[in-house]
């Protein structure tokens, strides 16, 4: 039987699966240690997380770097060639922010004073990132911009 060869079939065999994209985006110009990543995706087990660093070091998309250090530090970053998957990165979060609400997704709050942004949006913003798939906080009471509480 003759293969068929197919580029996106190598692509998602490279990065996809549940996992694969959220670890590549949150290593996205940032370097990581373990118990980060851990952090940022918390409903993603050890053993899973263990077993994808693996394979994206083997594939060479992600570099992992050992500190001789007592305890050992480990620190994950993507490679020069997984650098060149951030086009494709980009690209889904775009199309997740499109289509965030026909999926059951609420449209990120818009920045106010007092008013704190879902964590979706505040990884997206690019501020410092929180647990992903974690609750949105409660909408505080509306505050007005002299100070005083009301209604919306």
């Amino acid at each position: 039987m003759e293969e068929f060869y197919c580029a996106v079939k190598l692509t998602t065999d490279i990065i996809g699966g549940k996992w694969k994209p959220l670890i590549l985006y949150f290593l996205e110009g940032h370097t990581r240690r373990f118990s980060e990543l851990q952090r940022l995706i918390p409903l993603m087990t050890k053993k899973m997380l263990t077993q994808h660093l693996r394979e994206l070091e083997r594939d060479e998309i992600i570099r992992r770097k050992v500190y001789a250090e007592v305890p050992p530090r480990v620190e994950y970053s993507l490679s020069k060639h997984g650098e060149s998957l951030k086009p494709i990165l980009k690209a889904m979060s775009a199309w997740g922010h499109r289509h965030r609400a026909r999926y059951g997704m609420p449209k990120p709050q818009r920045r106010r004073a007092a008013v704190p942004v879902p964590v979706l949006a505040t990884v997206a913003a690019g501020a410092p990132a929180k647990p992903l798939l974690s609750p949105a906080p409660p909408a505080p009471a509306y505050v007005a911009p002299n100070g005083s509480k009301g209604t919306a």
